[in-house]
């Protein structure tokens, strides 16, 4: 199903799937692939291993545009990674123009909330795929703990990806995804089987780009697969800036990050992100030291 700003064009008429495919490191892919599982593991994990979660919009007070057009610009030809909209909206346009069947649902996230919480808001995208195999999930827009593999909608099973395995627990008519870390077998969202329409997350992309009070606005929230490893970075205003891998067969490193200059080289090094478009990040860097 193509997506639409409001039941008119579709929006992957202007998807430039060769420079995507080049981008993700599978240059020739849309010429051959067919719209399968095998396919379709190949994308999500050089999607996640090439372009990174990051809200450096966000905080940098820059807006945020779900379009093709402008998800083609910064994401693919500028050298951008983006939040979870940006990414599962681009991989979703990628996937529909292969052929693939898909629908877009939203989450809660729950990460680090604790079981007694208030329910949060709507506030994450991932993607669903109808393979003939049966219904299946892709999500490559969870920055805290990335989901390399294509999961079936299969609750109370545990699935392996390159990155840990995680499974889907059933919570009244919704589901949540959870993911293991080491031991321990943490929470990331809950969510439905309900389709969200495009301006459901342009909406909800709003509130987390411009609410004073939205984490992204105010900290940073880095994340990208790495071989063997995740990386992410954490930020917030006056607290400073910490770097982490976390190792799929060993213990996470850690590493306190202490200038804009430091957070900088960590961001084009570890997360291979371009800054060139953003002139002024420097400065609001500054607003964490």
């Amino acid at each position: 199903m193509t997506l639409t700003h409001d039941g008119a064009a579709p929006l992957t008429a202007a998807v430039d799937l060769a420079a995507y495919f080049r981008r993700i490191g599978l240059s020739g892919v849309e010429e051959s692939a067919a719209p399968d599982r095998a396919t379709l593991e190949r994308i999500v994990v050089a999607h996640a291993r090439s372009i990174a979660y990051e809200n450096l919009d966000k905080f940098t007070g820059r807006d945020v545009h779900l379009d093709v057009a402008a998800l083609c610009a910064k994401l693919v030809h500028g050298g951008r990674g983006g939040g979870c909209y940006e990414n599962n909206m681009l991989l979703r346009h990628a996937l529909d123009a292969l052929g693939y069947h898909t629908t877009g649902l939203s989450g809660r996230v729950l990460w680090k909330l604790p079981e007694d919480a208030v329910m949060p808001r709507l506030g994450h995208m991932l993607v669903r795929v109808d393979l003939p195999e049966g219904p299946h999930l892709v999500d490559v827009g969870f920055g805290a703990l990335t989901i390399t593999g294509v999961l079936a909608l299969e609750p109370h099973v545990e699935q392996a990806t390159p990155h840990g395995p995680f499974r889907l627990l059933p919570d009244g008519p919704d589901y949540v995804m959870e993911g293991r870390t080491g031991e321990q077998w943490r929470r990331m969202f809950r969510f439905d089987l309900s389709e969200q329409l495009y301006p459901d997350y342009q909406m909800a992309s709003w509130y987390s780009s411009h609410h004073p009070e939205s984490m992204f606005v105010n900290e940073l929230v880095i994340g990208l697969a790495g071989t063997g490893c995740q990386y992410t970075m954490s930020g917030g205003v006056s607290r400073g800036a910490e770097l982490a891998v976390h190792h799929v067969d060993g213990p996470s490193e850690r590493r306190r990050l202490d200038s804009p200059a430091a957070v900088r080289a960590a961001l084009e090094k570890y997360f291979l992100i371009d800054l060139s478009g953003l002139p002024d990040l420097d400065v609001a860097l500054t607003r964490l030291f």
